[in-house]
């Protein structure tokens, strides 16, 4: 008989899964908070002019952002700008096999893949008011003329360093706490979307 394989985990903000939906904001004020538990990354160094970087280009089927902010997304991948070479790629795909097929790629190049999976957890702030939320503690100009879909940069929430990419225009945004700081980041995002509850003073 084979043996079953039994998950174990745990994600950081399973404990506020239900208060995260009770807070939801519905109508032209809505917003919701979700978590995005178990999500594959992989931290990727590597020269973005050398023969490593393009193998690794056509294994994702994705470029490697080349400025700040920049995303890039194939399929179940999508590839976040870190750094001049480094990058930050997230999927759905089962994460050893991103990182097996990474570290082929990579061969024996300059450079590193590293699963840095269970390092963050992702929120998923979406809605109407989500980019009201956001502004009440991001200092960033969140305004579509300076920050749009496709969008993804290393900045602050409330106190709370976050990876912040901007995934749509409803807008819906991902934002990757650090799993020992996401259950103070979604209390945060909580406590700023509960306004939205009110009418809108005129």
């Amino acid at each position: 008989m084979a043996e079953s394989t039994i998950d174990a985990r745990v994600s950081p903000l399973a404990h506020l899964e239900e208060r995260m939906r009770t807070a939801a904001v519905t109508g032209a004020r809505g917003v919701t908070l979700t978590e995005w538990p178990f999500l594959t990354m992989v931290n990727l160094r590597v020269a973005p002019a050398s023969e490593a970087a393009d193998r690794i280009e056509k294994t994702l089927g994705a470029a490697l952002p080349r400025e700040c902010g920049h995303t890039t997304t194939a399929g179940p991948h999508t590839v976040l700008w870190l750094g001049p070479d480094e990058w930050l790629v997230v999927s759905q795909a089962e994460v050893a096999a991103v990182t097996a097929e990474l570290r082929e790629a990579l061969g024996t190049d300059p450079g590193s893949v590293v699963d840095v999976s269970a390092n963050r957890t992702a929120l998923e702030l979406s809605g109407p008011a989500a980019r009201e939320v956001l502004e009440k503690g991001c200092p960033l100009d969140l305004h579509p003329r300076a920050f749009a879909a496709g969008q993804a940069v290393s900045t602050t929430v409330g106190p709370i360093a976050v990876l912040l990419w901007q995934v749509d225009d409803t807008p819906t945004y991902r934002l990757f706490p650090r799993s020992s700081f996401a259950d103070y980041l979604a209390r945060w995002l909580i406590d700023a979307m509960s306004e939205y509850r009110r009418p809108e003073v005129p």
